[in-house]
């Protein structure tokens, strides 16, 4: 095990050619949000570069560009580390999440086809398998999923793009208590499908802000991760 956290062969060598800077930021991006490395881990520049197959400059832009959207702290004499949120960090972005979504949630019961409900009972299904396996990965992976179908449904590009801009984040917080939140996730989950298949704007509002509410309450509960 590499002291950035990743056993050998973990990461897939990124091809050339191509936008180099931009896929080396995207990578370490999704091994950020996915916890592969750790919040308050500290990233060595060369390992990266060999975890990825690539020189230590494109890593090192990576990685300032990453400090300056706030999920890389860089210190002065000590090198790069994965930001640990605070807990004001996260009430405030799980507080605007709820917001955005309550918000999706009234608009999809209002303007959701067959099609699109059909979705979401798939993705609601594909979860509840995940849970039942304990595969976390796929739980965080469906529950992102549903939710960005929700946004979808509601029709609105202008909340899509807000929500799509703090949607990482919300992986990022969602990743630790996801086997915490279970089935009860999923639960909700079928209970907002019902409210937009009646086309039920009050309530959709309601069941999505409590179940983001609900999130919100764990992260905070949650054990040291």
């Amino acid at each position: 095990m590499l002291s950035a956290g990743l056993p050998q062969g973990a990461v897939p060598k990124l091809e050339r050619p191509g936008p180099l800077r931009e896929r080396v930021y995207e990578a370490l991006l999704e091994l950020i949000t996915t916890r592969a490395l750790r919040p308050g881990q500290h990233l060595v520049e060369s390992e990266l570069a060999q975890h990825l197959g690539v020189s230590r400059q494109p890593v090192r832009e990576a990685l300032q560009r990453l400090n300056t959207d706030g999920w890389v702290d860089l210190r002065p004499a000590q090198g790069a580390f994965v930001h640990e949120p605070t807990e004001e960090d996260a009430d405030q972005l799980l507080s605007v999440r709820t917001l955005l979504e309550a918000e999706a949630a009234r608009l999809a019961a209002a303007n959701a086809d067959k099609a699109g409900i059909r979705a979401l009972e798939k993705l609601c299904a594909e979860g509840e398998a995940a849970v039942a396996a304990e595969d976390i990965e796929t739980v965080v992976e469906t529950n992102t999923k549903f939710h960005a179908k929700v946004m979808d449904l509601a029709g609105n590009a202008v909340l899509a793009e807000l929500a799509a801009h703090v949607g990482r984040r919300v992986r990022w917080y969602y990743t630790p208590i996801a086997r915490q939140r279970g089935a009860q996730s999923w639960i909700e989950h079928r209970a907002l499908i019902a409210a937009i298949t009646a086309r039920d704007e009050d309530e959709a509002t309601r069941i999505m802000r409590e179940h983001t509410e609900h999130t919100r309450r764990e992260y905070h509960e949650r054990e040291s991760d």
